[in-house]
């Protein structure tokens, strides 16, 4: 009888072990699973802030144009004709969430369009996944697109020159409900207004 019990147990042995590596493969291939999704969810992060903070730093530098089209009534020609300069940013706020623009130069694209100007990026984890047990994942990396958009908010404003000297000494702006004036001879700081003239969010892309 106790030999009958041993040879059972020893047939029974070899499925115990099959079954163990079984449930680690299954472990260690879920643990890939969530790590690369986590990836994928940081490079997504990554490309989303790099996007608002290229549209960010372009607003920022709308500053000093926007006030010299002033005096001179040219607001026009700047809404749609200014420069879309916020590249640089994107690639500092990318590396600081373990991420690249990629590829360097055409994975950060400025798309000036007026009162509505778009900035994409495409970013790349700069690490992969790592050893796995799933086939293809040591040397995987995770990708994330976003765009970013700085919108006009104003469409509504006019000017006045008061010694028709066609010099403009003050400027009224109806931003969405909010009204705002700003006379060129002594304009507020830039970071005080840009804001109520240009909003910044994202977009689906």
């Amino acid at each position: 009888m106790t030999a009958k019990l041993r040879g059972e147990a020893g047939q029974a042995f070899p499925i115990y072990v099959v079954m163990v590596a079984g449930l680690l493969f299954l472990a260690f291939a879920f643990f890939t699973v969530g790590k690369a999704s986590a990836l994928r969810n940081g490079a997504q992060g990554a490309a989303d802030s790099a996007a608002l903070a290229a549209a960010q730093q372009s607003r920022e530098l709308f500053g000093a144009p926007f006030y010299a089209s002033l005096p001179g009534g040219t607001l026009d020609v700047f809404l749609q004709g200014h420069p879309v300069l916020g590249c640089p940013a994107a690639h500092s706020y990318a590396a600081a969430n373990g991420a690249k623009i990629d590829p360097p130069v055409s994975g950060c694209i400025a798309s000036p369009g007026g009162e509505r100007d778009e900035i994409s990026v495409k970013v790349k984890t700069l690490k992969p996944v790592g050893a796995s047990v799933v086939p293809g994942m040591k040397k995987k990396f995770a990708n994330g697109h976003a765009t970013a958009v700085i919108e006009w908010r104003c469409p509504k404003w006019r000017s006045v020159d008061y010694n028709d000297d066609g010099v403009q000494d003050q400027y009224f702006f109806l931003c969405r409900g909010q009204m705002l004036t700003i006379s060129p001879e002594s304009p507020p700081p830039w970071s005080q207004v840009s804001k109520i003239l240009f909003d910044v969010h994202l977009v689906d892309s």
